[in-house]
């Protein structure tokens, strides 16, 4: 039975400030001390000011005054529904143990209230034994380095992207937390430091997830859902201090943590040097670390991927004005009169099209050939060295086997699990959900994806019969020029509607995408992503990539001949331009990956300052004194910041690029260097959003990038075989080919090859002759030339794919996953986790369930009342 507790008084403003936080020396502390005035007894206080103002983390609610005039109102019965949730839930988190400070803001017509709340040493190291931290046993001097640090040493040149940022963070052996061997860790002599702030937001917000505030097994249960219910607005970490440094502060040694990384890492002229990602993981946590460690390095190997594409463009830029068969086309005046392109539209002459013949061979020549296959190593090689980063940072970060064996059950799924059962890998009993249901679930949902994917294929066919219909009327005009462009004019308008529709769907189906992996009961935090990051990916990859697929491998191949040409609802089917199909789908890919690009980075920096403004003005409407930001309490301050999202959209906007850097390269040469571009803005952006415009994020542990490595494996290799394709069928590589080795050497003629002659009843009914793009015979049929061809262009497939992935696979047995000496301290670090907890057979793992003590340890402050669902809150270990 919900109950409400008694409402607080209304005529009280208060807005307390820490000692010193006028000076700016404790704004936002989250400095932890294991005595606080007045304990469990003044933790129900609503602002008392004798209390210290600190807080792990804070829970915020605004409350609309004016509400309680209309009597009986749908909205007052809601409001009474969320206080007693809210006076439920925060009365089991007193029952776990936490310490909870209450104060508010009113105005005239609204309030907003903030919850502190800080775990004493007891809660502390129970939950930390609960959630398998890791924490240190032996402190190592720090030896990351960058891969392109250690290159230029060895080269021995100067290093300009180095830069000696203070405090750096030590690096440690260390081993799953056990309070019966508290003594054996280091720090463990100080309960105020010992735990990191983000090991305790990481303690305070478990916690906050799995208590319940009404019947669990109905799901009523947790923070999140509370938030997603709106009884609670936020709940977020205290930023440590202001990101700007005092005026006039002279020492960097003495820069807060957040400080230190805006002065180091967010700002805009820090665009040339590494990032600091030991101070990143230290403030945000390994997940967010990993993103950023993964984005340097990928945009760190763009660099040479753009060096040789821009280098490939410029030679094909070269080769426009002394290639013969593009010289032929632009001198050919009216001799070569075209087919037309619709019923009622005229003959044109070929040389019309000379601008596109030009455009054309910027991309169209033999360097494709060479960058296609330089990217497809450079992808293999990219990957494989990413897999020895990435499990470089999970060992020193201490989350090698995060998923395989720390990491818990989701709140979600352990309230709505029906049964339980033993963990294969630690024998602990825990929820379980059968596979079977699962299954069905998932097969449930995949219905729902292909049905939505059908609707990206039919907005496609839309868009392709628009662009038939444009192309068509474009033709029908008097100028030759303009009719010349027609199909250009219906291909670039046809991008830019298809970018629009991509964009649209795209929000619709990721709210979408988010229920339906709810629905299907993942175990764990990890596996539910991976499963949402699927469905989401599988969708993004039809929506962005068929229009290009279209282009590349669809388009003109299905046009007939004239007299004979084929239809879509009645609408002719398109055929390439003069200047071939590679030129077009180069720019699509430039209209659809520089416009997302474009639109991303408007979003992220106009968005969040229009909303900090909406949102900032809202908070502040009719106060009477609002006051500059350093007389505002830290917790004020914070809430009036952005909330921070996940990183799923920062992941997937990565991804995406990499498949148009990798699948559709022979088409684009200059996709790497817009690509690098976009990421050292990107790096910077990101990182002024979680240093200076969000609330600081939950700090989560990660091992690695989860799903999205073997989705950039599976691109990877999509790009050795679009890339054969593209080159074999869209290129006139291979019948440049052809007829330089049977026919001239020096291509003269080459023109005239590859066009076909009107059959004789086309030529009779428009009293005239025209030429069509083609390798077809007067009658038209396909001539010996198109099946000597087709039987090149797959034997060209097979080669170039066998070559290039032997060539990929031997580079990566050549590189191992894991280097040696991150081998090496595994061991080590092995060996001294088993010396450290070997006696009394607590050894990791060994333990089995705990039975709400901490075994080997006296209490010191006394037991503490177990609440609902969470578990009991032991006594400390005394020191």
């Amino acid at each position: 039975m919900l109950r409400r507790q008694v409402p607080e008084e209304d005529s009280t403003i208060l807005i307390d400030v820490a000692p010193g936080a006028e000076n700016g020396d404790s704004y936002g502390s989250t400095a932890h001390t294991s005595e606080r005035s007045g304990g469990q007894e003044a933790a129900g206080r609503v602002g008392s000011p004798s209390e210290p103002q600190i807080a792990d983390f804070v829970l915020v609610w605004e409350e609309d005054l004016r509400l309680g005039r209309p009597p009986d109102s749908a909205p007052r019965d809601k409001a009474a529904t969320h206080a007693a949730w809210r006076d439920t839930f925060l009365e089991n988190l007193r029952a776990a143990g936490l310490h909870v400070d209450q104060r508010h803001v009113r105005n005239s017509s609204s309030a907003v209230h903030y919850v502190l709340l800080s775990a004493p040493w007891a809660v502390l190291c129970y939950h930390a034994e609960d959630l398998r931290l890791k924490l240190p046993l032996q402190e190592l001097p720090n030896q990351a380095s960058h891969w392109s640090a250690r290159l230029l040493a060895r080269l021995g040149i100067p290093n300009v992207l180095q830069e000696d940022v203070p405090d750096v963070p030590p690096e440690y052996y260390t081993c799953e937390f056990k309070v019966s061997k508290l003594s054996r860790y280091l720090g463990s002599d100080n309960p105020d430091t010992f735990f990191s702030s983000t090991d305790r937001h990481q303690i305070l917000f478990a916690i906050l997830a799995k208590t319940p505030y009404g019947h669990e097994k109905k799901g009523v249960i947790g923070i999140d859902q509370l938030l997603a219910d709106g009884v609670f607005n936020a709940a977020f970490p205290l930023h440590d201090g202001p990101f700007r440094p005092p005026p006039g502060f002279p020492q960097a040694a003495g820069l807060g943590r957040r400080q230190l990384l805006f002065q180091y890492w967010a700002r805009w002229r820090k665009w040339s040097k590494y990032q600091p990602l030991e101070h990143v993981r230290g403030y945000f946590g390994e997940k967010v670390a990993l993103y950023f460690a993964w984005l340097g390095f990928y945009t760190a190997w763009l660099l040479p991927a753009a060096a040789v594409g821009t280098l490939v463009f410029l030679v094909g830029c070269c080769m426009v004005s002394s290639d013969t068969p593009t010289q032929e086309l632009c001198g050919s005046a009216e001799d070569l009169q075209m087919c037309p392109r619709c019923a009622d539209c005229p003959f044109w002459p070929l040389s019309s099209a000379c601008a596109l013949a030009q455009a054309g061979r910027l991309f169209d020549h033999g360097g494709t050939v060479f960058f296609s296959a330089f990217v497809a190593l450079w992808a293999a090689l990219l990957l494989a060295h990413w897999r020895r980063s990435s499990a470089a940072l999970a060992h020193r970060w201490g989350c090698s086997h995060y998923e395989d064996l720390e990491e818990r059950p989701r709140p979600q799924f352990a309230a709505s699990a029906p049964t339980t059962a033993p963990n294969p890998v630690t024998g602990e009993d825990e929820p379980y959900f059968p596979r079977r249901l699962r299954v069905r679930r998932v097969l449930a949902g995949s219905v729902l994806v292909v049905m939505l994917v059908a609707v990206v294929v039919m907005c496609l066919v839309s868009v392709i019969l628009c662009r038939g219909i444009l192309a068509a009327l474009v033709s029908r005009s008097s100028s030759a020029p303009v009719a010349s462009w027609a199909s250009r004019i219906a291909s670039f308008t046809g991008s830019l509607v298809n970018l629009v529709f991509i964009l649209v769907l795209s929000k619709i189906y990721v709210a979408l995408a988010r229920v339906l992996t709810r629905w299907e009961m993942h175990r764990t935090q990890t596996k539910f992503e991976d499963a949402f990051t699927l469905k989401v990916f599988i969708f993004q990859f039809v929506n962005f990539y068929s229009s290009p697929i279209y282009v590349a491998f669809f388009k003109g191949r299905f046009v007939g001949y004239p007299g004979n040409y084929h239809t879509l609802f009645g609408v002719r089917n398109e055929e390439c331009a003069a200047g071939g199909c590679l030129v077009e789908l180069a720019q699509e890919l430039l209209v659809i990956m520089v416009g997302k690009q474009v639109v991303n980075n408007v979003q992220e920096v106009l968005v969040p300052q229009l909303q900090a403004w909406w949102h900032t003005a809202r908070l502040r409407r009719g106060r009477r004194r609002p006051g500059p930001a350093a007389d505002r309490a830290p917790w004020e301050a914070d809430y009036e910041l952005l909330p921070c999202g996940d990183l799923f959209q920062e992941y997937l906007e990565t991804v995406l690029q990499f498949g148009f850097v990798t699948i559709f390269v022979a088409a684009c040469p200059l996709a790497p260097l817009f690509a690098l571009l976009n990421n050292w803005v990107e790096v910077r952006l990101d990182a002024r959003k979680l240093v200076c415009q969000q609330r600081r994020p939950v700090a989560q542990r990660a091992q690695d990038i989860g799903i999205w490595a073997h989705i950039l494996a599976v691109i990877a290799h999509l790009a050795v075989v679009s890339n054969a394709f593209l080159l074999a069928f869209t290129s006139d590589f291979l019948p440049r080919t052809y007829y330089r080795w049977t026919h001239a050497h020096d291509l003269r003629g080459f023109l005239n090859f590859t066009l076909a002659h009107a059959p004789p009843a086309f030529a009779a009914a428009h009293n005239r002759t025209c030429r069509y793009q083609a390798f077809r015979e007067d009658d038209g049929q396909y001539s010996p030339t198109y099946w000597n061809l087709l039987a090149i262009r797959l034997a060209f497939v097979i080669v170039f794919e066998h070559v290039v992935f032997s060539i990929g696979r031997l580079l990566d047995l050549l590189v191992p996953d894991i280097p040696e000496s991150v081998e090496v301290k595994v061991k080590r670090e092995y060996y001294l986790a088993k010396q450290a907890l070997a006696e009394n057979g607590a050894l990791s793992g060994a333990d089995g369930a705990k039975d709400g003590y901490f075994p080997g340890s006296e209490s010191s402050l006394g037991p503490q009342p177990p609440a609902p669902g969470v578990g009991p809150a032991p006594p400390a270990p005394s020191l």
